[in-house]
């Protein structure tokens, strides 16, 4: 459905459990498996950041760069692409996530936005980010078949 199983953000634990194709967020059943492997449901990991179903984080990046403010450093950056599925849509954007001492903080915020017109229509489709040489950051688009540099004006 438009609003299940949550996209989510999360470090990869050595021998972690996440759920799939099972469960998801902690010991919630999936619907499409309901009564399998009841023996897993107390080791199912809980994400670090949740997303909005179907927003399709495809590529993400640690930034390293020190074109940004210091505070940038070390956070991810997620290109979300979208999905055709949802009745809302969703995704569409690059997001933020602030990284504390090797943990996400929880939360997300918008980063860059406005491939969706008003109307609805989709011109842009973020797939991947990178940090570039300079410090800025690159993300690729295959919807335009762009790559758009996102850069930090010096002060």
């Amino acid at each position: 459905g438009d609003n299940l199983v949550p996209d989510y953000i999360t470090r990869v634990m050595e021998g972690g459990f996440y759920g799939w194709p099972w469960f998801y967020m902690g010991g919630h059943q999936d619907p499409r498996h309901l009564g399998a492997h009841p023996e897993l449901r107390d080791k199912v990991l809980v994400p670090d950041v949740l997303l909005q179903a179907h927003s399709a984080s495809l590529g993400m990046v640690f930034y390293t760069g020190s074109q940004f403010p210091k505070e940038y450093f070390g956070d991810i950056f997620a290109a979300e692409h979208g999905s055709w599925n949802r009745s809302r849509r969703t995704g569409y954007k690059v997001i933020r996530v602030p990284v504390r001492d090797g943990v996400p903080s929880g939360e997300y915020e918008d980063f860059v936005t406005g491939f969706v017109t008003p109307q609805g229509k989709v011109w842009g489709r973020p797939v991947g980010v990178a940090v570039a040489p300079d410090g800025s950051l690159l993300v690729s688009d295959d919807a335009s078949n762009s790559i758009w540099r996102l850069s930090y004006p010096a002060k």
